[in-house]
């Protein structure tokens, strides 16, 4: 059994709550520019720390008069905006309970939401959230106030609380304990239902107090004011983080609600932010960007170069830091220098410009890709976390980066790897338990340690290496037991390829479900010559299948014959959220994904005539 346990950088939370910091920080610092709003044209309007404290005041004596109770659950249904923040502090601020909901929630799981946790009220963004929210409350529902932000409920609120003291709000937030509930942040549900996470005013504080004590410096460079762009789902425990820990400390937050790469890129490039917080997502999209131009300029060749010399740098670099050598040499470090001005400097460029160090969470980040932008500059620190461990548990260390792992321990946690492979992890993040669930609570929390369904290992600098799920492990006809991670990391690194799904349970061999990256076939359709096509004839193209035989061949390579892809089948369509195939932080949720596609695997296997070679 594997063990290592970090310990605390900072203090737990003594008292108060989450709010307490927006007052603290408008006391000594009130003009410290707290979050940027788009304005006319490319302009910023500026929302200080002193007006963020008086909102947050002004809205909160708007919930005392609408009858809101220490206490309370109060839902908060929109996409990732000032407003949604806004309220959360509001209610922090009179001790009610936050409980986030995706805004691209069916009715049944709103509903499912709404009944467990018995909310009182609901923030929505819009009318089309309003009409999900009402067709989701029953009867003998408790839920009797629902705020519309985009009809001005903020103003609304502030008018109805005018004659409301202030002094109620403060003897509230007074009477927040560290331990009392903040969220009940549900899970993502790629296994199975979500459950409501119990996360208290402590956990939050843990997170983000650690995370700033011991990686604050590199949200930015010297002489600079620290700023970033949130734009991950606020009901997704890793988007909350990032603002909150923000919140504490006083660093300049603008909102992008819509996180589609080509919304969110061009409102990096605008607001030139210095440090990001994205998923695998966003950076393998931010490759195949860079990649895709340097196609359709002619310069492929000099690209592909570029890559690997990137890689190479960021390898002897890793290598100088763990101490097993001398960092890279004087060819190599010319021929970097040559790159950056060609091809890195660009990279840099889209993200704004002054990015030089980025977190990616949500799934582990592949080594090659953190390789290559460590190699233009970005340092990406990966991590590790779940909603039950407040978003990181795992983080890499300040200038020892090990890429292809998630870090090690976060100060204050502990993670233990199991016989059967399982993480385990213990220390001041993890979660109070599951709402009203404590047989899963007892399954999950044992002797104050985490099972966090999740297989790894430690390797022998205490780096923690994430190998699969326990629920996604494939267990073929033959009784062999394959975990999928590997394969689909390696086949959506592919140019062509945006998503790979390899399925396999009870059946002869491993196969796999591939999504093709639209804009990237468009590009070598054109390359060839040739006028796009619709879906349904791509997926036959011998020359397109050709080149996804060939990725598949090389990913086999990396496993034995027993666990590699012996057919495949290429989709019409990609895995998308809105048919709720996607977690928030757009890993594929397998059990949806495999029901979706019942049809489409039975055919693969009985159609699949020459399986392979590996």
């Amino acid at each position: 059994m594997q063990e290592l346990e970090v310990p605390r950088l900072t203090m737990p939370l003594a008292s108060g709550g989450l709010a307490d910091s927006v007052f603290v920080t408008a006391a000594h610092s009130p003009d410290r520019v707290q979050f940027s709003l788009p304005g006319p044209g490319r302009e910023w309007r500026p929302i200080t720390a002193g007006r963020f404290a008086d909102e947050v005041l002004a809205v909160a004596r708007g919930l005392l008069a609408h009858g809101v109770e220490f206490g309370d659950p109060v839902a908060v249904m929109s996409r990732t905006r000032y407003g949604w923040t806004l309220a959360a502090y509001a209610l922090w601020a009179v001790g009610a309970v936050v409980v986030p909901v995706y805004p691209t929630s069916s009715t049944e799981q709103v509903r499912h939401i709404l009944q467990e946790t018995g909310a009182i009220g609901c923030f929505v963004e819009n009318e089309n959230h309003a009409m999900t929210v009402a067709a989701a409350h029953g009867p003998h529902s408790p839920l009797t106030r629902l705020w519309q932000l985009d009809r001005g409920c903020i103003d609304t609120l502030m008018a109805d609380g005018a004659d409301v003291d202030d002094a109620l709000v403060h003897a509230r937030r007074a009477a927040v304990l560290p331990e009392h509930t903040a969220l009940i942040c549900y899970t993502s549900g790629t296994t199975g239902r979500p459950k409501g996470c119990v996360l208290t005013h402590a956990n939050m504080a843990a997170e983000c107090d650690t995370l700033a004590a011991g990686w604050g410096s590199l949200l930015s460079a010297p002489g600079e004011d620290p700023s970033l762009v949130a734009f991950l789902p606020l009901a997704h425990c890793y988007g909350l983080v990032v603002v909150i820990s923000s919140v504490r400390e006083g660093v300049n937050v603008a909102f992008q609600p819509d996180p589609s790469p080509q919304v969110l890129l061009p409102t990096l490039a605008a607001f030139r932010p210095t440090f990001l917080y994205a998923v695998p997502y966003i950076f393998e999209r931010l490759f195949r960007s860079a990649r895709l131009q340097a196609r359709q300029s002619g310069h492929a060749a000099l690209f592909e170069r570029a890559v690997r010399v990137a890689v190479r740098y960021a390898e002897a670099e890793q290598r100088r830091a763990a101490g097993q050598g001398f960092g890279p040499g004087p060819r190599l470090r010319l021929r970097h220098a040559l790159y950056d001005r060609l091809v890195y400097a660009k990279v840099r460029a889209v993200l704004g410009g002054r990015v030089r160090n980025a977190v990616s969470g949500g799934s582990p980040l592949s080594r090659e890709l953190g390789l290559f932008l460590a190699g233009c500059g970005i340092t990406v620190y990966d991590g590790y976390g779940l909603t039950e461990t407040a978003a990181a548990v795992t983080a890499q260390p300040v200038g020892a980066v090990r890429h292809g792992t998630v870090g090690r321990p976060l100060p204050g946690n502990a993670v233990r790897i199991a016989p059967d492979g399982e993480i385990l992890v213990r220390g001041d993040v993890v979660f109070a338990g599951y709402h009203n669930d404590p047989v899963s609570t007892e399954e999950a929390l044992r002797d104050g340690w985490f099972s966090t369904g999740d297989l790894g290992h430690l390797d022998p600098d205490g780096y923690l290496v994430i190998t699969g799920r326990k629920k996604d492990i494939i267990i073929t006809s033959g009784g062999k037991s394959i975990s999928p991670l590997m394969l689909e990391e390696e086949l959506r690194a592919h140019p062509l390829i945006s998503g790979c799904l390899v399925v396999g349970d009870n059946r002869p061999y491993v196969a796999a479900l591939i999504t093709l990256d639209q804009e990237a076939v468009a590009s070598w359709l054109a390359l060839k010559g040739r006028t796009p096509e619709e879906p349904a004839v791509l997926v036959t193209d011998e020359q397109l299948l050709g080149h996804v035989r060939r990725a598949i061949s090389r990913a086999n390579t990396r496993v034995s014959r027993a666990e590699s892809i012996r057919a495949f089948r290429v989709l019409t369509g990609d895995f998308t959220a809105d048919e709720s195939l996607l977690t928030p932080s757009l890993k594929v949720r397998r059990s949806a994904a495999m029901e979706r596609y019942a049809r489409e695997i039975d055919e693969l296997y009985r159609t699949a005539r020459r399986p392979l070679s590996s």
